[in-house]
């Protein structure tokens, strides 16, 4: 079950670094249309706003990752609920604010992934390792 979890850290983790490149970099281009939908005039007006959100991102997505690289198992265990847990804020906020798919890309996954990480803390969380 460890393994799955750290998958699923790992997905997290990629999914959001793909967020942040999407929103900083592609935001006003026609990749950005065609994923986010959304009128050219916002797009373009929105540019400054993406980027800074891409930004929020690519923090979720370092904080992940330095879960995963950290030694102490339940300092690991730990960053990696707060970082989840933060992400699953995001997605329910995003759902209920911009767009309802937000849940499902967003916010689902990280649900499953805070549930495995409990249970795999629960099951051998040590003090370091």
């Amino acid at each position: 079950m460890k393994a799955f979890q750290k998958i699923l850290i790992c997905f997290l983790a990629l999914e959001h670094f793909a967020f942040m490149v999407l929103e900083m970099f592609f935001w006003n281009t026609p990749i950005g249309h065609k994923i986010f939908k959304l009128p050219a005039e916002i797009m373009a007006g929105s540019e400054g706003l993406a980027a800074n959100q891409g930004l929020y991102n690519g923090f979720l997505a370092v904080g992940l990752i330095w879960s995963l690289l950290n030694k102490d198992d339940k300092f690991s265990s730990q960053l990696q609920m707060f970082f989840v847990i933060c992400i699953i804020i995001a997605g329910i906020f995003g759902a209920v604010t911009a767009k309802s798919s937000i849940f499902f890309v967003q916010a689902l996954p990280a649900i499953i992934t805070l549930i495995l990480t409990v249970l795999t803390c629960k099951q051998g969380c040590s003090n370091g390792n």
